[in-house]
């Protein structure tokens, strides 16, 4: 079957198309790059899922990313859908640490994404701000303080928890 049969296979419900690409992409079955430019060429449902795909492949196995990958997830925090920037965000938080020399440009775009932000968005992207401040590098410096802030404005809980969370790992 191929990535093209599955989203036309109406049968095949979104979880399960999640689950059998991940499940390509963990055996290395599918390139990533082939899942990228697929999901390029869809509408932004099916762009999500494929994302999706890709967030759930990169938390059982984060080393089946790449660069290439990192920048992709970076790029696409700025699409318009928001369940296209949540699963961006998580994948980013799943694998920024392998990409140091990205982490700036992730954290520009994290930044640009929260504030307004429905609450599975900043959660995501609460997520992944996580991670990185975890990784405790220079970048901590400027970042910190705009972690703290965007803390202090959050209502919900659970991405205020996210946050406390990397401060408490760091001892801030």
């Amino acid at each position: 079957m191929t990535i093209e049969e599955v989203f036309r296979d109406k049968s095949i419900k979104a979880k399960g198309k999640v689950a059998m690409i991940a499940e390509w992409l963990l055996q290395r079955e599918l390139p990533l790059d082939e899942l990228m430019g697929f999901a390029e060429r869809q509408k932004a449902i099916d762009k999500a899922t494929c994302i999706e795909a890709i967030e759930y492949a990169t938390k059982k196995d984060p080393s089946i990313s790449d660069d290439y990958l990192m920048a992709y997830v970076i790029k696409t925090l700025a699409d318009d859908e928001p369940r296209v920037k949540w699963e961006s965000a998580k994948v980013i938080g799943n694998i920024v640490q392998y990409y140091p020399e990205q982490i700036g440009a992730a954290i520009d775009a994290l930044l640009l994404n929260i504030p307004g932000g429905g609450t599975v968005v900043r959660w995501a992207g609460a997520y992944a701000l996580a991670e990185i401040l975890k990784l405790a590098t220079d970048h901590n410096k400027l970042l910190v303080p705009k972690v703290k802030e965007l803390c202090e404005r959050e209502e919900d809980n659970g991405v205020r928890n996210k946050y406390l969370a990397a401060f408490k790992k760091l001892k801030i």
